[in-house]
């Protein structure tokens, strides 16, 4: 059985604002629940105009207030921006409040350029080399805590709040394996590594005290329509924010328009032509059988679908026709 998640970045829209944002992210959350999906993460993103979940811990809390039995978590945290001890009482407030509800997706990249990230860290001191020792630190302060142990995360001692590690190079396969915890691969939007990443990670999968055999989740795109000219329409919206993002021109979510990607250059085409086979675009029928596919070639664990449609009913619909391929794939 594959289990089916959202991974939510809380779009905000040409013409709107992030209230409206994060309204529509805990409406999503609520239909998804209903529509039996496993797990609703939002990211951590920063000077990203068209990302409302910045304070990723905050709108965890919105989302889990608003919900009752999915899993709301962090797809992810990004660690190096923080110091351990303030996500172990950030993420232990949120696991005593909705116990063995909460997820803690640990991320190494920055989640933004390099000045924000200076306004972030105040120091970049930090090397790459740093994101294992603090994954570990976190854990700790996240364990039972040890006789005379003179730092205490309270909250956050002893709820053992799951942790996963993401990742869309080799690194982070690597680590999940030696740490034994779950691995969450971005192919969503980087698919480049994902083959040789999964197999790094379960041909060296550690068992752990979190986890006795290798859990691999992908992240996946899906726009769904009750037609394939509607689909590809509304996906132009994500294709837009995408190619600006990489110009270095981020805003907001924009409306689609017809035959966008006969507008871009080669190399355009190419980059998003790579991102393809990580994506479902059609009808319930037509995303079922790419679906499949995928799941055949990956024989992931689980999905994470994003789903970036301008129009929130349309966003709703899309997800509501990817709940019921789900119920027919399982």
């Amino acid at each position: 059985m594959t289990l089916f998640s959202v991974l939510d970045l809380a779009p905000v829209c040409e013409g709107s604002n992030a209230t409206k944002a994060l309204h529509n992210a805990l409406d999503l959350a609520q239909h998804v629940e209903k529509w039996g999906f496993n797990r609703y993460w939002v990211a951590e993103h920063h000077n990203f105009p068209g990302i409302a979940s910045a304070a990723t811990s905050v709108v965890i809390g919105y989302i889990a207030g608003g919900t009752s039995t999915i899993r709301v978590g962090a797809g992810g945290i990004m660690l190096p921006n923080h110091a351990p001890l303030m996500i172990a009482e950030q993420f232990g407030t949120l696991a005593s409040l909705y116990p063995d509800r909460i997820d803690l997706g640990l991320g190494r990249a920055p989640g933004t350029d390099q000045l924000t990230m200076q306004a972030l860290r105040r120091s970049l001191s930090q090397e790459v080399g740093d994101f294992p020792r603090d994954v570990t630190e976190l854990q700790h302060f996240l364990k039972e805590p040890e006789a005379a142990q003179q730092i205490v995360a309270t909250p956050g001692a002893g709820t053992n709040v799951p942790l996963w590690i993401l990742g869309s190079s080799l690194f982070g396969a690597q680590l999940a394996a030696m740490l034994g915890l779950p691995f969450a691969f971005a192919s969503h939007f980087a698919p480049a590594a994902m083959d040789q990443a999964i197999d790094i990670y379960r041909e060296s999968f550690k068992p752990s005290e979190q986890l006795e055999k290798p859990h691999v989740m992908l992240g996946y795109n899906v726009c769904a329509a009750d037609s394939p000219e509607e689909a590809d329409l509304l996906r132009s919206s994500s294709l837009q924010s995408f190619v600006n993002m990489r110009k270095g021109a981020a805003g907001k979510l924009p409306p689609p328009i017809a035959n966008f990607e006969a507008t871009l250059s080669a190399p355009e085409q190419q980059m998003l032509h790579q991102m393809a086979r990580c994506a479902a675009v059609g009808n319930a029928d037509m995303i079922e059988d790419q679906i499949k596919k995928f799941l055949k070639e990956t024989e992931a664990d689980e999905l994470i679908i994003a789903s970036s449609i301008f129009d929130h009913e349309a966003r709703l619909h899309s997800y509501e026709l990817t709940a019921e391929v789900a119920g027919r794939i399982n």
